[in-house]
């Protein structure tokens, strides 16, 4: 990740004004999107929303449960206009930053199996895929999408 594009981004948390804006996102690049309620009800159980914006132009935006010593990443997105550009990439440092800050130790995460582009931003990042879920993602009219499920350790930290 460039020095420029790391200084480009702002990142704040969001707060439920900001849930419309990640709709938009969430809408325009997932064939099953979170719904308003799915996000309302992440602000209001503490889970960490961060989003990324430039000149008042959101980017880009992660959301993560924390649990004890360990994050379970739970969506992260990248507007369409700006993939392939290293945004993921800074999302993903992002989000380990304020791990390590709340004294996580490990980060969790699904991707569907046929999200290739996700998988490679997470074993670019030293992910681990360490297992797979069967029937995981609704795909389409009553059908199913497996996940894999990664895992990193992150620097400094024992494996549990």
């Amino acid at each position: 990740m460039s020095a420029v594009l790391s200084q480009a981004l702002q990142w704040r948390m969001a707060t439920v004004a900001d849930v419309p804006a990640l709709l938009g996102i969430e809408q325009s690049i997932y064939s099953h999107p979170w719904t308003l309620g799915n996000f309302i009800d992440s602000l209001a159980a503490g889970h960490w929303i961060w989003l990324a914006q430039r000149q008042d132009q959101l980017i880009s935006y992660w959301l993560a449960q924390p649990v004890l010593d360990e994050v379970h990443v739970l969506n992260l997105a990248v507007h369409g206009e700006h993939w392939g550009q290293g945004y993921g990439a800074s999302a993903l440092a992002h989000l380990h930053t304020q791990a390590r800050q709340h004294g996580s130790r490990t980060v969790w995460l699904e991707v569907r199996l046929s999200n290739v582009r996700a998988q490679a931003l997470y074993q670019r990042a030293c992910y681990q895929q360490i297992g797979q879920r069967k029937a995981y993602y609704p795909a389409g009219h009553q059908q199913r999408e497996d996940a894999l499920v990664y895992r990193l350790d992150l620097p400094g930290a024992e494996s549990p």
